[in-house]
């Protein structure tokens, strides 16, 4: 109030030293005088603005009228030309003020705009300045508080469900308004506490909060500190999955490395033992038949422990989120003989039999694996059948899929445990006293069919237990991965 009296008292001083001028020291006439006035509004309306100007234009019509117009020393004009100047000056001086103060208030915007475009900018660099880690939220509210120059802002990020503060000022009772916001994608504004909360938005779904304390910004600028906020989360989000995938990566190959050590280290000396054995056995005749017995069950167990080194050390490569599958086109009677061949000494006298529906057909697949999740079927039913009964694998197609059944006739599979055969290390009740077996050969197949965009599924009645491989083709016959 101080500041705009003592400018209302420079302006009629200014006007009173205009009049001194051109009425005693530098007598001039009633236009040159008007020009001068007319000049005066326009640097106080330039200067300071509309209300001074206008006050400013009152005071100089007044002093012209009084000092400059006949009869000099009144108020009141003889002359009606005069009467149409002076009303032309008012006018002039009236529309010459709004106009410079118009002027004024744009170059004002102008230059709040690019204030504000330059803190945008200083805020985006300082985003891709923070380094990545757990307090990258913090660091991204600490740096617009310091930007804006808040006197408090905060942050909720939905996803975490945690508050991010910063600034002195206070932030009582915006955590319930931060979390709706976030929720729904609604803006609050309370003018009275200078309090602003908006929604932040990834696309169209809200995915945090923000709510700012200090001096109010246009819409615009406030959308875009919202979308650097939401630039800078997912800039977060990235890096961290980021982190993660180089992490799992590293380990993999860590996991895969020691995979192959332990394969190295457990059948090395296991190679050596199962080879002493065999040389033992096959010497002669001359052994001990206890020593034979104890070589003999040794030899087996050999054997025995060989195959479940294999079948852990293969589950351990199966079980990763990709399987590496190396495709060629192969005929599914041709594999299922290739696998009754290599495990002749394990069928021995069993009757099994491969028989195909039609023409046999082929698709692509990794034949080590397909060679591999057969062998599992095959061993399962020859472990899970009677010696005298024989098992079949039967071929056949549809338009979409390659089938190979392999079927026992054995006591069959409960009910209840037909959903969770394929579960690692599960194994059925009566299975667990009477066979011996780790549990993961059934796993181990079904890993391999998912693989190739299969399926594996079991049916079981008693006496007869179907094991069945879907592989996909096209109508050529080649696969559909």
């Amino acid at each position: 109030m101080i500041r705009r009296i003592l400018r209302l008292a420079a302006c009629l001083a200014a006007v009173a030293a205009v009049t001194f001028v051109g009425k005693r020291l530098l007598p001039v006439n009633a236009t040159t005088i008007g020009f001068a006035y007319l000049l005066l509004v326009l640097v106080v309306a330039s200067t300071w603005g509309f209300v001074d100007a206008l006050v400013t234009s009152f005071a100089a019509t007044v002093a012209f009228n009084y000092f400059f117009l006949p009869p000099v020393g009144t108020l009141t004009i003889a002359d009606p030309q005069n009467r149409i100047a002076l009303f032309s000056f008012l006018t002039a001086s009236w529309i010459a003020s709004r106009l410079s103060t118009e002027a004024r208030r744009r170059a004002a915007d102008a230059l709040e705009r690019q204030q504000d475009l330059e803190r945008l900018y200083t805020f985006s660099r300082a985003i891709l300045l923070i380094a990545g880690g757990e307090s990258v939220a913090r660091e991204l509210i600490r740096k617009l508080t310091d930007t804006f120059e808040f006197e408090t802002a905060v942050l909720f990020d939905r996803r975490s469900g945690e508050f991010h503060r910063a600034g002195p000022g206070e932030s009582d009772g915006l955590d319930g308004q931060l979390r709706e916001s976030a929720l729904s994608g609604t803006t609050f504004s309370d003018p009275a506490r200078r309090r602003t909360i908006t929604a932040v938005r990834l696309g169209a779904d809200p995915i945090a909060s923000l709510a700012l304390v200090g001096a109010a910004m246009p819409d615009s600028v406030l959308q875009g500190i919202a979308n650097l906020v939401a630039i800078g989360l997912e800039r977060a989000e990235a890096q961290e999955l980021s982190h993660r995938f180089e992490v799992a990566r590293q380990s993999e190959h860590l996991r895969t490395t020691l995979i192959d050590a332990m394969a190295h280290e457990f059948k090395t000396p296991l190679t050596l033992i199962k080879g002493a054995t065999t040389a033992v056995l096959g010497g002669g005749d001359d052994l001990a038949a206890s020593v034979r017995e104890q070589l003999t069950i040794a030899d087996e167990e050999c054997d025995h422990l060989r195959e479940l080194i294999d079948n852990a050390i293969e589950m351990a490569r199966l079980d990763t989120a990709h399987i590496d599958v190396h495709l060629e086109t192969v005929c599914i009677e041709e594999l299922a003989r290739e696998v009754v061949a290599s495990m002749q000494s394990r069928i021995d006298e069993r009757a099994v039999t491969v028989s195909a529906a039609g023409e046999s057909p082929c698709v692509e697949l990794d034949r080590r694996l397909a060679r591999l999740a057969l062998k599992q079927l095959l061993d399962n039913a020859l472990k899970y059948s009677p010696p005298g009964l024989p098992v079949d694998l039967r071929v056949s197609r549809d338009e979409s899929h390659a089938f190979l059944d392999v079927t026992d006739y054995g006591a069959g599979i409960p009910p209840r445990d037909q959903s969770r055969v394929f579960e690692r290390f599960y194994r059925g009740e009566a299975a667990r006293t009477q066979i011996p077996g780790s549990g993961l050969g059934l796993t181990i197949a079904d890993s391999i069919l998912r693989a190739h965009h299969g399926a594996l599924t079991v049916s079981s009645r008693p006496g007869e237990t179907t094991f069945r491989m879907a592989l996909p083709v096209d109508p050529k016959g080649g696969s559909r991965p």
